[in-house]
């Protein structure tokens, strides 16, 4: 079923995912108020920069802005007399970067729509919401049996995906949640490649899958609907936040956090395991698991958004897997996923920072086993277990399942080959990505150790000992120099040796 009159063609080639960093360049005072003028980049190429403008009355609209995160934010305080002054400006400017290092590197916030505006005016102008209600209403129009109940402000962390609480008239007491997306980097899939996976997820039948009532996508964009579930999502029970909440809200700093008992730990693992084994044996990339796309039904848990893959959204943990080459296929990235779940579930938090050497008490020890097998410098290094061997860990293997559905779905050869091809194109951009921040790397090493106190005392030792050896060469050349003209000035006496008597000399 189309839903969109006349969409724009083609994917959103710019990945969201990819972090930016910003720098402040240098300031400008004019005759009211001073301009900061930050470098920002993304990704590692110097090639993709641009200069903004920034008053700090623009830092404090942003900071005002982002304080929905609960999160205790480094600005730097107002001043009002005096804020023209050299040395004040110069310490605010230090002050700012500050700020923006801390909200560049935030993985929550460095990924929000405010901050992306913030320092990519030109990429992120558009509003969404408003793109997606005028999309949601043609759809509506073709499709009168729905109609919204209201939006779901920012439920999500994707920039182009928008949720709203819709009901069917047939069924008003229902509510139910339409997600709206825009195509992202890694559609591969053929417009009808497309359409024809999207509209055979409402007959995947899986006992940890959520169910999709109804899916349809154009050239541009595509909807999906599921009944919207009011316990909400693995991450929302371990932060104790209300599921209808900004995203912002929710996870930036929940006031409290628990994770899971030892059992829960283990069904949910298992039940998620069966899950990834389930797709793969059937072709389907997935790529997307995270605590907030699992849905808590009863004893169960229950996989979402089954659907990005196939739409070609960039993965919550993108900007950590691309630092590894060891992840570049969509099963590792499942596995490197699994691995940030498995700990958010065990310690009711995500980790600081991968790799981790060094895990707090567990429940089991074969937590920790199955954490150091995947999130370990070792692991991340070398590489990590398949799908199949975790469900093999004494972790989940003795893990009973209780439910009696068994698994549906089928999915033609033709489309399968094209899922694969689609998927081998994903892996395909992955790993250049990985290639040109490996190269980044090296270079910024060799830089730095060519930068180091160490290095240049080195260059220095080096550059005095040439000078030395450069200057008795030259004392060598100057004195055989001399003895050559002083040997000269006779020109009657013959060059003579001391053990050789010219006498006695005659040539052969």
């Amino acid at each position: 079923m189309a839903f969109m009159e006349k969409p724009p063609a083609g994917k959103v080639l710019l990945d969201d995912t990819v972090p930016l960093t910003a720098v402040i360049e240098a300031s400008q005072s004019l005759q009211s108020h001073t301009e900061y003028i930050i470098r920002v980049q993304r990704g590692v190429s110097t090639e993709s920069s641009w200069q903004v403008l920034r008053r700090y009355s623009d830092f404090d609209m942003l900071n005002n802005n982002l304080q929905i995160s609960g999160l205790s934010l480094p600005l730097p305080p107002k001043k009002l007399i005096g804020n023209m002054d050299r040395e004040f400006i110069a310490e605010r400017q230090k002050g700012l970067q500050n700020y923006l290092n801390f909200i560049t590197t935030h993985h929550i916030l460095s990924g929000c729509e405010l901050v992306k505006k913030f320092l990519d005016t030109n990429s992120y102008s558009a509003n969404y919401t408003e793109i997606a209600l005028q999309q949601v209403s043609m759809f509506f129009r073709s499709d009168p049996k729905w109609e919204v109940v209201e939006p779901l402000k920012e439920m999500g962390w994707r920039i182009r995906k928008r949720h709203f609480l819709i009901k069917s008239k047939n069924q008003p007491k229902e509510r139910q949640v339409l997600s709206w997306a825009d195509l992202g980097p890694d559609k591969f899939l053929s417009d009808k490649d497309l359409q024809s996976a999207m509209k055979l997820l409402p007959t995947l039948s899986h006992p940890y899958i959520y169910p999709v009532t109804f899916a349809s996508a154009s050239e541009s964009s595509a909807l999906v609907i599921r009944m919207f579930n009011e316990k909400g999502t693995l991450r929302d029970h371990i932060c104790k936040a209300k599921p209808k909440d900004p995203f912002l809200k929710k996870y930036c700093s929940p006031k409290k956090i628990q994770g899971l008992d030892l059992q829960q730990i283990r069904t949910f693992g298992r039940q998620i395991l069966e899950v990834l084994k389930f797709l793969q044996d059937k072709g389907i990339p997935y790529g997307h698991l995270h605590s907030s796309n699992v849905l808590l039904d009863g004893d169960s848990c229950k996989l979402l958004d089954l659907e990005n893959s196939l739409l070609g959204l960039p993965s919550y943990y993108r900007a950590y897997f691309t630092h590894f080459r060891k992840i570049s296929t969509t099963e590792s990235i499942d596995v490197y996923s699994f691995g940030h779940l498995l700990y958010e579930m065990t310690y009711g938090r995500p980790p600081d920072a991968v790799p981790v050497d060094h895990f707090p008490p567990a429940p089991s020890t074969s937590i920790t086993s199955v954490l150091q097998s995947i999130l370990s410098t070792e692991a991340c290094r070398t590489g990590m277990p398949t799908v199949t061997q975790l469900l093999q860990t004494p972790l989940f293997s003795d893990v009973l399942l209780l439910s009696s559905e068994k698994p549906q779905f089928k999915i033609s050869t033709k489309l399968k080959e094209a899922l694969k091809t689609a998927n081998d194109c994903l892996e395909k951009r992955l790993l250049e990505e990985q290639k040109m921040i490996h190269q980044h790397k090296r270079l910024t090493r060799a830089q730095s150790h060519h930068g180091s106190e160490e290095e240049k005392k080195k260059r220095k030792i080096l550059a005095r000992k040439k000078s030395r050896q450069s200057a008795e060469n030259d004392e060598d050349l100057s004195a055989k120099y001399n003895n050559s003209n002083n040997s000269g000035s006779g020109a009657s006496s013959p060059l003579t040796s001391p053990s050789s008597p010219t006498a006695d000399y005659a040539p052969f």
